[in-house]
């Protein structure tokens, strides 16, 4: 079937069930078409009228931690319930093309002959979040087309890296006994994003002792819900199981008393996709500004970046 031109079309016709329209339209969202953003803005979006369908669930932590077989582990979890799955990796960026470097995940192949799982690699094109601006937006297509939980696995985690919380139900931070001390743990902001701490590959030496760390660190810095801590393998396959049944009860926290703890969460998302948005159009009028003769001048060392940017209005 020919994938439709206009946009109306094309999400209308992803949200009806077309995965390649589906593909076609992250591929819009991902690269910023004009419009695209303000026609999935007028798409009944689930989320927007509280916590619910779907459930989005927002993995974390270090490079290594086996984050990848974990989400592959979810997802055998959610399709052994009949439930469908959308999984959102977001990818380092190549610093030459911008796209995805690691592309989908190889882990997560033998679901890909599944109809209820679709999978996609997104680029953090360089953002400070660790998200591209398109990653909500792209959650929110997949809310749209009614997944029943959607995954966002990015690429690792740092002080900088906290945009997986806005967009997130439930954010679970994957560390590794190798991960460090507590005292490095917190430094990386874990402790302000995880609703949910698993340590993987359980079975190294020091897992459980960075697993009672982490509890302690949990149980002194308060908040209204308490992040509980799991050891699992998500290679040898169990613990998995405690992280979902968790991440259910923080779902229904969510939904409940938890819920304008959710709304605070979703309006900083909101808040941070308008300052994106102000950000890339005032960077796209920066770059029609600079002609031959102001980018020769900046080169050349006779004009200043900060005099040159004082042009631009």
């Amino acid at each position: 079937m020919t994938v439709p031109q206009h946009t109306e079309d094309l999400i209308r016709g992803a949200v009806e069930g077309h995965r390649r329209w589906l593909a076609r339209a992250i591929t819009l969202v991902e690269a910023r078409v004009p419009g695209f953003g303000e026609a999935l803005s007028e798409v009944g979006v689930r989320r927007r009228t509280g916590p619910g369908a779907p459930h989005v669930i927002g993995l974390t932590g270090p490079p290594g931690a086996g984050k990848s077989s974990f989400v592959d582990r979810l997802i055998t979890c959610a399709r052994a319930e009949g439930r469908t799955v959308a999984v959102v990796a977001v990818d380092p960026s190549s610093p030459f093309s911008g796209g995805a470097i690691l592309g989908d995940r190889v882990r997560m192949e033998r679901h890909t002959g599944d109809d209820g799982v679709f999978i996609r690699s997104l680029s953090s094109r360089g953002h400070l979040g660790g998200l591209s601006t398109a990653t909500g937006e792209v959650v929110d297509l997949l809310d749209a087309c009614g997944f029943d939980v959607v995954v966002v696995e990015t690429v690792g985690v740092g002080q900088s890296e906290l945009g997986v919380m806005e967009v997130a139900d439930t954010s679970v931070v994957v560390l590794t006994p190798e991960s460090g001390d507590t005292v490095q743990t917190m430094k990386a902001g874990l402790l302000e994003i995880a609703d949910i701490f698993v340590v993987n590959k359980a079975d190294r030496a020091g897992a459980r002792r960075l697993a009672n760390h982490l509890a302690r660190s949990v149980e002194l810095g308060g908040g209204p819900w308490v992040a509980p801590v799991f050891t699992a393998s998500a290679s040898e396959g169990w613990g998995v199981d405690e992280v979902v049944a968790s991440a259910r009860e923080h779902a229904a926290w969510c939904a409940g008393e938890g819920v304008e703890h959710w709304r605070r969460r979703r309006g900083d998302a909101l808040v941070r996709l308008y300052l994106d948005l102000v950000a890339g159009r005032a960077r796209t009028r920066a770059l029609d500004a600079l002609d031959a003769d102001l980018e020769r001048s900046i080169r050349q060392m006779e004009l200043t970046p900060y005099r040159a940017a004082a042009r631009v209005q």
